[in-house]
């Protein structure tokens, strides 16, 4: 059962969130309830949603708001970027009925607001913000793991919120929260023991860990996005995204991306994204689909950034 508390502020992507369900994921605010961002709210959404949902699938997009449902889990609503309500099904997992709120709600949020959140991890390098996106299972939260173990730093896994600076229009990554995601076979090639975390949620072999010490709190100028592509070469391969490719490959990695088109925002995602591909680096990383290379990946990546800036296409051994 989903319990529900006191009212309390985390933060997130940069934004206050007053929350009156438990969010132990996030850190904690001290600041007054009058300068929350974000409601999160627990409510009945049954009727609504069987209003609705008579003749539409999982999703109901309108306007003003998004109203979803996960089966065996809960009913979702977001609101104008402002609210969230959550409406939990008996016998629903808490720890799922939270991925859903810190992964698709605050994705909608994002997008409501206007603010590009591409799916994968970043991580901080020398003072700048690199972000690692790729379909699910490419390994980008394995990737960051590998640049964290060298003493780098973790901005943000799963989601990457990438709002301008208003003065300078600069692209920049806003923190999300101290935590990773890695499957089980990750934890155990980097030598960690699954049974010190905590499954994402009930008989999942994904978990989550905690990495406050490794966690960069404030936001990064962003000036570079890898893709990560599994491919059956033995070698890892880094190449540069040109021209329209780079534009059709930030809105196929763009979170929530089927929000756009029913929002009406494909002129404002065309802008956001050719404004942040004029200005940042999209570079392609294929990787072998057997071994694990996520070590060798974050070395060739770092050669590229330190030692070769020409960007032109680079082979690296995987022997």
């Amino acid at each position: 059962m989903l319990k529900t508390a006191s009212k309390v502020i985390y933060k997130a992507f940069g934004m206050n969130i007053l929350s009156e369900i438990p969010l132990p994921e996030l850190p904690q605010m001290s600041v007054p309830d009058n300068q929350a961002d974000i409601m999160i709210e627990h409510a009945d959404l049954t009727t609504i949603w069987s209003i609705f949902a008579v003749k539409t699938g999982n999703f109901i997009i309108k306007k003003k708001f998004i109203l979803f449902k996960i089966e065996n889990t809960a009913i979702f609503s977001v609101h104008e970027g402002k609210k969230i309500i959550v409406s939990p099904m008996k016998g629903a997992d808490p720890d799922q009925v939270r991925l859903y709120v810190l992964g698709t709600c605050l994705g909608a949020i994002l997008i409501q607001r206007r603010i590009l959140p591409l799916h994968g991890s970043a991580v901080a390098i020398d003072g700048k913000a690199y972000a690692f996106i790729g379909e699910s299972g490419a390994g980008k939260s394995t990737l960051a793991s590998a640049f964290l173990n060298r003493g780098y730093q973790l901005l943000t896994d799963d989601v990457v919120a990438v709002p301008f600076s208003q003065d300078e229009n600069i692209p920049y990554v806003t923190p999300a929260y101290p935590q990773q995601k890695l499957w089980q076979e990750s934890l155990e090639l980097f030598g960690m023991t699954a049974g010190h975390y905590r499954p994402i949620f009930q008989r999942e072999t994904k978990f989550t860990v905690p990495v406050a010490s490794k966690f960069q709190p404030e936001p990064m100028p962003l000036a570079g996005i890898f893709v990560l592509v599994k491919t059956n070469n033995n070698g890892i391969e880094v190449s540069a995204i040109e021209g329209l490719a780079k534009l059709q490959t930030l809105f196929l990695h763009t979170y929530c991306n089927f929000l756009i088109p029913h929002y009406g925002l494909m002129d404002w995602h065309f802008r956001v994204t050719s404004n942040l591909a004029d200005q940042v680096q999209v570079l392609q990383i294929c990787r072998p689909t057997a071994g694990f290379t996520a070590s060798r990946m974050a070395d060739s990546i770092l050669f590229k950034l330190k030692g070769d800036n020409n960007y032109e296409i680079s082979r690296y051994s995987n022997e």
